[in-house]
């Protein structure tokens, strides 16, 4: 439970059903998104505790697989009533600590409880095989077993969600699971906690862990964890990836990506300009597949680029709690640095600015961390706003003369996570389908998901993914029996 003093909440940690007091420990401070002020403090672990929560994770999970799947279900279908029950009180605490807004954080609180329900319905499909067998007296069957002790990693962009989409699917299949949340948004993790507390979760079979990188890697390393499943850039799923190589745990990366947004000249430009708009800006651009870079048609470029900025424009920027707003701020300082340097090296390498560029004006956008919508035109490759993923506001357009093109500069990149696009050629619906190297596509389509769908990336874009029976299918492994029975 949360210890609040006049001005900032303490939110503990949690290890073995237990809560970590703040005494005699290093704090992690949180900010506000909006206005930069710490209003809560995490429990930063000691290495003893993380060592705790290995040991006991390890523990629990023992007890946990031999539960029948549905009475594990039982657990998830709880926790996620619990969490629709503080829907308003989760939205305005993930508004305080990521900066989205209510409208947005709303929708997340809604989409954790989906996620964590999916998997739970999941229980009683969860499935084995009977294989022929040459032999009469053998019988040949395959198992599919969990994989122990999970470690969960969480990027800043959805702490809640994110969380849910992957305790859902490891607890249903028998594993227990270390959550180790970004140190930008590790408020929301506790308070998820609290929740499986109440709900009586067993001890041990979720462990919370607090603290920078280093407390990262040492999970990572131990041999304890057997599957590691990882929210986060491409950068960081690579030292992930090596830190867990010593002990061949199993990987689920679902790192970022450049998605193009392909536009040609059939399309309904106005309905892909709204698109367009609305999978870039939308918590406030840091979703990992959100439109980041426009391939437009050189016949329709113009139009689409007008439209675009008058939308843009349109773009409601300011406090998060407000209903009128429509974007809020940026989760991190370091990431309002990165785009305003990416946007001047792209004009001083002749792109044309169209609108924004910049922290907004005023008095409320004084402190926080605020970048304006931006729309910039003429963009090429060699740019970082076209070479490097942006992660935020700042939408870049360029021309192309088709869809060959495009299809070129997409795939010449070493990264594929999403792609959209606008046409109504079946015969390039086909051939984006065939040949785009993409773990999603949207055709006429803006941004969205299912949760019976699957999230993943192609090349360095990641290894495994998340949601649906493929999800699922990430946190269990296969045990193959030959039965002698003569």
């Amino acid at each position: 439970m949360p210890a609040s003093t006049p001005d900032v909440t303490h939110y503990r940690g949690y290890i073995n059903g237990e809560w970590i007091d703040a005494a005699g420990h290093e704090l992690l401070e949180v900010q506000s998104p909006a206005d930069g002020q710490t209003w809560a403090t995490v429990t930063v672990n000691t290495d003893d505790e993380v060592a705790k929560a290995l040991e006991t994770s390890q523990k629990a999970q023992k007890a946990w697989s031999r539960l029948p799947a549905i009475a594990r279900a039982g657990y998830l279908h709880d926790i996620a009533r619990r969490i629709l029950a503080e829907r308003d009180h989760l939205a305005r605490m993930l508004v305080r600590e990521q900066g989205k807004t209510l409208v947005e954080a709303g929708f997340e609180v809604d989409d954790t409880a989906k996620y964590i329900t999916y998997a739970a319905e999941a229980a009683r499909r969860i499935c084995g095989e009977v294989v022929s067998s040459d032999d009469p007296d053998i019988a040949l069957s395959i198992h599919r077993v969990p994989y122990g002790v999970t470690l969960g990693l969480c990027a800043y962009n959805y702490p809640l969600a994110l969380i849910g989409r992957k305790i859902g699917p490891a607890l249903v299949t028998g594993n227990t699971m270390i959550l180790k949340p970004h140190d930008a948004t590790p408020a929301t993790a506790s308070e998820f906690c609290r929740i499986c507390d109440e709900a009586g979760l067993p001890p041990g079979v979720i462990n919370l862990v607090t603290g920078d990188a280093q407390v990262g890697a040492r999970l990572v390393s131990d041999p304890i964890v057997k599957m590691i499943t990882v929210t986060g850039s491409i950068r960081a799923g690579q030292h992930i990836m090596r830190g867990a190589a010593d002990n061949l745990s199993a990987v689920s990366l679902e790192l970022g990506g450049k998605a193009p947004f392909i536009v040609m000249d059939d399309a309904d430009v106005d309905a892909a300009a709204q698109a367009a708009v609305i999978a870039r800006y939308a918590n406030c651009g840091q979703i990992c597949i959100c439109s980041e870079v426009a391939m437009v048609h050189e016949k329709v470029a113009d139009r689409f680029a007008e439209k675009v900025v008058e939308l843009s424009k349109k773009v409601v920027v300011g406090d998060p709690m407000q209903a009128a707003t429509t974007m809020g701020p940026s989760v991190t300082a370091a990431g309002v640095d990165r785009f305003g340097d990416m946007v001047k090296d792209a004009v001083a390498s002749g792109a044309e600015l169209l609108t924004g560029g910049a922290r907004p004006e005023g008095a409320a956008f004084e402190r926080g961390n605020w970048f304006a919508p931006t729309v910039l035109r003429g963009v090429k490759p060699g740019q970082p706003t076209v070479d490097h993923e942006i992660f935020g506001p700042v939408l870049p357009i360029m021309s192309v003369s088709g869809f060959d093109e495009a299809l070129e500069l997409a795939n010449a990149r070493d990264d594929g996570l999403s792609a959209y696009l606008w046409t109504n050629d079946y015969r390039t619906h086909q051939k984006a389908i065939a040949e785009l190297e993409t773990g999603t596509i949207f055709i006429n389509q803006g941004i969205c998901g299912m949760v019976q769908g699957y999230h993943n990336g192609h090349k360095k874009s990641g290894l495994g993914g998340e949601d649906g029976v493929h999800g699922l299918e990430a946190y269990l492994q296969k045990k193959t029996i030959y039965l002698n029975h003569g």
